[in-house]
């Protein structure tokens, strides 16, 4: 299966269509939330994109996207984010997209222990699939669920650190963070091109160019303050 959108996707979705011809923005970033099933992939994109929630739990099949541009920095950038399934029997279908993502979300339940242990299987699928500079934001989701909380954030903000990523505590429902956590993604990839192209000002970063990024190991610069407040 292509990751190029436009050829698995163009002729179901006319909205698409209108997003792939809209030209009038400085980049566009392909970003990807990975996670386990259930850990609230769909409910965190549907906040951020249309800042809606639903509690009916509906598994995503294959994968799905939404288009959104925002302004950071003086510069208009269109978002293109993939929400992927989490089950075992669409991998293969879902890694073809991690190719060209420039960010990825790569997030847990903070009530499910099996999803946070599966974090270093992901990182694995990323270091595998995804290109050496993809930047990496490692999410604890459902923090309004404090009663049923096993992970507590210090251990997600540990291995958080372990990775060499920033980390966030959000909650969709509650919308805690979640607009937070796609800024701060899109800073990181700006910041990272910006260093690119001082570096190298042959590099060309309009229309969703690619520069050099934040390593898994590297140390994440200027982490901003994540605690959940709920």
């Amino acid at each position: 299966m292509s990751d190029d959108p436009t050829s698995s996707m163009a002729g179901q979705d006319p909205k698409w269509q209108k997003d792939a011809a809209d030209q009038n923005f400085d980049y566009m970033f392909k970003l990807l939330i990975i996670g386990n099933s259930s850990v609230g992939k769909t409910s965190f994109l549907f906040r951020y994109a249309d800042d809606s929630f639903t509690s009916a739990f509906v598994s995503t099949v294959g994968i799905d996207f939404k288009v959104k541009t925002v302004f950071r920095h003086d510069k208009r950038v269109k978002l293109q984010i993939w929400d992927t399934a989490g089950q075992e029997r669409y991998r293969t279908i879902t890694t073809a997209y991690y190719r060209g993502a420039m960010g990825f979300i790569l997030m847990y339940d903070i009530t499910n222990e099996e999803s946070f242990n599966s974090v270093q299987d992901w990182v694995t699928q990323i270091k595998t699939y995804s290109w050496d500079n993809a930047q990496v934001i490692l999410v604890g989701n459902k923090c309004d669920m404090e009663d049923e909380r096993v992970i507590s954030f210090e251990r997600g903000k540990q291995l958080a650190d372990q990775l060499g990523v920033q980390f966030f505590e959000t909650s969709a429902k509650e919308n805690i963070n979640v607009k937070a956590v796609f800024e701060r993604l899109v800073d990181i990839i700006c910041d990272k091109m910006s260093e690119s192209l001082d570096s190298d000002p042959t590099l060309m970063a309009g229309g969703g160019g690619q520069a050099k990024g934040q390593r898994l190991t590297d140390q994440p610069a200027n982490p901003a303050n994540t605690n959940c407040n709920c």
